[in-house]
């Protein structure tokens, strides 16, 4: 199709339960960036590479992923942003669709991303939850209080070492402008759904999951907040709990 190349910019959401991640990979392996290419291709007959703002992991959601990428398209965004949600898999569609600067980079220009997770305290798992959060088997009510403690501790720019390596580089600084656990249905269902949400400048490899299989091991009483937060300033690259399953996590903002 001809016409003027533009730059489109896109808020993207998925279920990532049967992708390995959202970067393309070799093959045919599904991916979340693969789908929405060929979505585009069959929609402008172009091949078109799409940027995104974060690699989310295999299994990996997303309610607010950015995308952008360049494409000929001689009608309205409209009638774009239509035909791509036809197009793409149920499990993905864009939320919003808009023109965009030539020189916007959803990822190089992002100031901040927040994820949450979500998890929940229950003697019996919930089926209708499997895909999109992580069952604690307990009978016990949560330390909630003792989560919270650990998870404002790394509010700051701290060395986050302790919860994973860079994806490119050797800094493992980070900053940190929200951390906080939140009870989402009252203790009388039986059932504690928890959501941790986090949000900073940039994120390690794996660390949010690495941050919520640490804050589960607290909310079982089996460490203190102080022994969680005592083994993050350590900042040694050692972490002996088990990271949180990736069902449980989302990526929910970019902020530009």
């Amino acid at each position: 199709m001809s016409g003027r190349v533009t730059r489109y910019r896109a808020v993207l959401a998925y279920d990532g339960t049967e992708y390995f991640g959202f970067q393309r990979q070799a093959g045919d392996t599904p991916t979340i960036q693969g789908a929405v290419e060929a979505a585009l291709k069959q929609v402008t007959q172009q091949d078109v590479t799409v940027i995104g703002a974060g690699r989310t992991d295999t299994g990996v959601h997303a309610t607010g992923q950015v995308i952008a990428f360049d494409v000929a398209w001689r009608h309205e965004t409209s009638a774009l942003w239509r035909a791509m949600n036809a197009n793409l898999p149920g499990a993905i569609a864009l939320q919003s669709l808009e023109e965009a600067a030539a020189t916007f980079h959803p990822r190089f220009d992002a100031r901040r991303r927040a994820y949450t997770y979500t998890l929940y305290f229950a003697p019996v798992r919930q089926p209708i939850w499997q895909r999109c959060a992580w069952h604690i088997a307990t009978h016990r009510a949560p330390a909630l209080d003792e989560m919270r403690k650990a998870a404002a501790g790394l509010v700051g720019t701290h060395d986050f070492a302790t919860f994973g390596q860079p994806p490119q580089g050797e800094s493992t600084t980070r900053e940190v402008f929200r951390s906080e656990v939140s009870l989402e249905e009252r203790p009388e269902t039986s059932c504690y759904v928890l959501r941790y949400t986090i949000e900073a400048n940039a994120f390690l490899y794996r660390m949010v999951r690495r941050i919520v299989g640490g804050l589960a091991r607290v909310g079982r009483g089996d460490l203190t907040a102080e022994d969680f937060l005592t083994a993050f300033r350590a900042a040694d690259g050692t972490w002996p709990n088990p990271s949180a399953p990736a069902r449980g996590l989302c990526l929910t903002r970019v902020t530009y």
